[in-house]
């Protein structure tokens, strides 16, 4: 077996770094920034939250509705259907599926059938972020995985009381919501997919949904 050795000066120098190591850490200096910086984060706004979420997902491109209650969420998709000439719309939410069933409604699909041509995907989400303006999406979603990568048009429906204010509280609330029993995968999911590679030139829907709707249904 052969051996090498360690030249003096890299000796040193190692000799050092395990000397600094052994010593006590040393206390953080300025403890207080941090706590500056999370009140600044967390500053109250004159905004709602549901308000603040809405800013944010327009800010990145989203486009948003809001919907005073379930017969206006139905007008909305309806007119949308139509507006943009679609000819298949899938709705991966069984519940509201039935809904526009029930309402005579012949403008979406049910996602167990899974068209890979259709025009856009109708999915529910686990939560809805205010400051950063994000959709929370799990696994355990129907279409939680492919919704937000596959389809041209994401469209997301969403209640009031889904809407936390930041990363912090949507993680609390997913651990409360499954405990030890995560989704095995959790998607922050912030506005439509784009991507800059390209001669660093801004181009939307590369990779993704190029277009991403957010109504938003008030359950109060």
């Amino acid at each position: 077996m052969q051996t090498f050795k360690t030249s003096k000066s890299k000796e040193n120098i190692l000799a050092r770094i395990r000397k600094e190591l052994n010593k006590k850490s040393l206390p953080v200096p300025y403890p207080e920034l941090d706590k500056r910086q999370q009140e600044q984060i967390y500053a109250k706004s004159a905004l709602s939250e549901e308000e603040r979420f809405a800013d944010n997902f327009i800010q990145l491109g989203g486009k948003f509705v809001f919907c005073a209650d379930k017969a206006e969420l139905l007008d909305s998709l309806e007119k949308l259907y139509e507006s943009r000439g679609w000819k298949k719309m899938l709705c991966a939410e069984e519940q509201l599926l039935s809904t526009i069933k029930n309402n005579n409604l012949d403008i979406a699909l049910s996602a167990n059938d899974n068209p890979e041509d259709a025009d856009a995907c109708i999915t529910g989400c686990e939560l809805l972020v205010a400051r950063t303006g994000s959709v929370i999406l799990s696994s355990r979603l129907h279409m939680g995985r492919t919704s937000s990568v596959f389809y041209p048009v994401h469209i997301i429906v969403a209640y009031t009381g889904q809407v936390v204010p930041d990363i912090a509280h949507a993680i609390e609330t997913m651990k409360k919501k499954y405990g030890s029993n995560m989704p095995s995968m959790i998607n922050l999911n912030t506005g439509p997919s784009r991507t800059a590679d390209i001669e660093k030139t801004l181009v939307v829907g590369v990779h993704g949904p190029g277009e991403v709707f957010c109504f938003l249904v008030n359950d109060i």
